[in-house]
C-alpha cells in the first residue's frame, strides 16, 4: 500500500496515554501510538444509535504486538519502496488472529477523504476507523497487490471485551518468521490513488 505523507498529527488522544519506553521499534516519533481507541468529537457524545458498537467501554489497553515487526522497505520493486511495512516476527499458523487496527473511529461524514488509513468498521452504522494520524503497528500494513500473488491475511469485525474491532487475521496459509503481512484494500483504493496524480503513486509513511 503506497501512501502520502502524513498530515501533522492532531487527534483526539485515546483513553490510554502514550508511554514511549513502550513503543515499537520503529515506530514514527511524531505520530501517537495507541493502545486503545481514540473517538472523534462526534462519537464522544454518547448516541443510542451505536450502542451495539459499545465504543464508549473502558476494555484493557492492548501493548505493542509481540507477533510482528514495523520495519523499512527496501526492496526498489515494492510498491511502498522507502517506506515501512509490518513483518512477522514469529512463524503465524493459519486463521490466527495477529493484532486490531486501532486507530481513530469516527462517522463516515467525518471521513478524510485524503486519508489512506481508513477502513470501515460498520457500514451501515456509519462509523469507520481511520489510522493517518495516530494508531498501532497494524497501520503499516501494506496492499499485497505488486509484492505478492495474493493476501496472506485479512480484515476481519471482531468483538473485544464487548467492544466492536477490526482485526487482522492470518489466512489461510502459514505465515513464516520474516515474511511481510499484506492485505487487500481493494480495487477503490487503487483506482483513487491512480487517479491522483496522472497515474502516479505518492510515497510516505
Amino acid at each position: 500500500m503506497t501512501r502520502k505523507p502524513n498530515p501533522a498529527p492532531n487527534p483526539r488522544k485515546p483513553s490510554s496515554p502514550q508511554n514511549p519506553r513502550k513503543l515499537p521499534k520503529n515506530w514514527p516519533a511524531h505520530l501517537p501510538f495507541y493502545t486503545t481507541p481514540a473517538l472523534s468529537p462526534t462519537l464522544s457524545r454518547p448516541n443510542p444509535a451505536l450502542a451495539s458498537l459499545n465504543l464508549h467501554l473502558r476494555v484493557a489497553p492492548t501493548p505493542p504486538c509481540p507477533l510482528v515487526r514495523i520495519k523499512p522497505i527496501t526492496t526498489p520493486s515494492h510498491p511502498a519502496h522507502g517506506q515501512s511495512g509490518l513483518f512477522a516476527a514469529r512463524n503465524l499458523p493459519a486463521h490466527s488472529w495477529v493484532l486490531d487496527y486501532l486507530g481513530l473511529y469516527h462517522t463516515l461524514g467525518e471521513s478524510d477523504p485524503g486519508s489512506d488509513y481508513d477502513l470501515c468498521l460498520d457500514r451501515e452504522l456509519g462509523v469507520a476507523v481511520d489510522a493517518a494520524r495516530g494508531g498501532n503497528e497494524a497501520r503499516f500494513l501494506n496492499d499485497y497487490r505488486g509484492v505478492r500473488e495474493r493476501a496472506n491475511v485479512v480484515f476481519e469485525n471482531r468483538v473485544v471485551g464487548g467492544q466492536a474491532r477490526i482485526g487482522v487475521r492470518v489466512g489461510g496459509k502459514e505465515v513464516r518468521k520474516g515474511e511481510e503481512l499484506v492485505g487487500s484494500y481493494g480495487k477503490g483504493f487503487w483506482e483513487g490513488r491512480r487517479g491522483e496524480a496522472g497515474g502516479g503513486e505518492d510515497g510516505g509513511g
